[in-house]
């Protein structure tokens, strides 16, 4: 039996449709710096951009953090932009590279909405 096993939040979604749906997320908080959405969007959307930042700066050579980063953002500025700025914003850094606010509620479904900006 797997009693207490951590379910990844799925979003309401099938796996490619939210697969999608992360890496535009992603994207849109590398070119923009911050991005308005629902919670659960953004608890989802959170880990996946400390692992970005975090494998990025790892990288030695520029060729692979650029190929890791292909495989990721659906946008050529946006892998610029990693590379160049926010790369070098985050050298010292360890975590916390992300930071997540409460907005209020949406007015159509009344999710609670939040703003996930880079710290």
């Amino acid at each position: 039996m797997r009693h207490r096993v951590k379910q990844a939040s799925k979003l309401g979604r099938k796996p490619d449709h939210r697969r999608l749906l992360l890496r535009n997320l992603a994207t849109s908080l590398i070119l923009h710096n911050q991005v308005v959405t629902s919670s659960a969007k953004a608890k989802a959307l959170q880990p996946m951009i400390e692992r970005i930042i975090r494998n990025t700066k790892k990288k030695a050579e520029a060729r692979e953090a650029i190929r890791y980063l292909r495989t990721i953002f659906l946008n050529e500025v946006a892998e610029k932009k990693m590379l160049t700025e926010i790369k070098a914003k985050y050298a010292t850094r360890t975590s916390g590279f992300t930071r997540i606010t409460p907005l209020g509620n949406q007015s159509g479904d009344n999710s609670p909405k939040v703003q996930i900006a880079l710290v």
